[in-house]
């Protein structure tokens, strides 16, 4: 399975923040969307467990 491409970049996520009032540097961005996809593929990975 090829991996999905990403279509936030961490730019739009500093931009999409900062209009509801949180400020992060580019930085910040790139390990919170990090973070948001292995959460994501847990959260997948014990959806398919559990329907096993």
């Amino acid at each position: 399975m090829e991996p999905l491409k990403k279509k936030l970049t961490p730019e739009r996520t500093v931009e999409i923040l900062a209009e509801h009032g949180t400020i992060i540097t580019v930085e910040e961005a790139v390990i919170l969307l990090e973070f948001i996809e292995k959460m994501g593929k847990l959260a997948i990975e014990h959806a398919l467990d559990i329907c096993r």
